[in-house]
């Protein structure tokens, strides 16, 4: 059993790096879409605290989600028996992706206590923390994908 896709062109993806593109495309959707309601809804002169966020937050994280969830059992699926394999340097490369990652999780969780310490709306706290958790699946997505893209050394 091969554990990669052929893409057509020559280019052959492995099946964890595919993951990682559903990732990444999802996490950037998925905030995109919410900043497009949110500033919407501020664009008609309410200040930006005071727009109806939680609504729009929680679809686009379920949304973002279930389409992740969809997308890699549909890829999965095209590929039967593909996504049970996995090499140690498919391993590697997810443990590297994921600690890289977290460093903006961190961040966003450092910035949404300072903002809760300062007395911030929470608006201000929940979006901290929301983008904390996108630019934490980018990053990771991006880090995995130049590491399958140009090379990896563990150490």
């Amino acid at each position: 059993m091969s554990k990669f896709f052929y893409m057509g062109g020559g280019a052959v993806v492995a099946f964890e790096e595919k993951r990682a593109w559903i990732m990444g495309v999802v996490a950037i959707v998925g905030y995109a879409v919410y900043l497009v309601v949110v500033l919407g809804r501020a664009g008609d002169g309410v200040p930006l605290a005071e727009v109806p966020y939680v609504m729009p937050l929680l679809w686009t994280v379920g949304g973002a989600i279930v389409a992740a969830v969809l997308c890699n059992i549909a890829v999965a699926v095209a590929e039967r028996g593909e996504a049970e394999v996995k090499d140690q340097r498919d391993k590697e490369i997810g443990r590297f992706g994921e600690h890289a990652g977290q460093s903006f999780l961190a961040i966003g969780a450092v910035t949404a206590l300072i903002l809760s310490m300062a007395g911030a709306d929470r608006f201000w706290i929940s979006n901290a923390l929301y983008l904390g958790f996108v630019l934490s699946a980018v990053l990771g997505s991006a880090v995995k994908l130049a590491a399958y893209r140009r090379g990896f050394q563990s150490w």
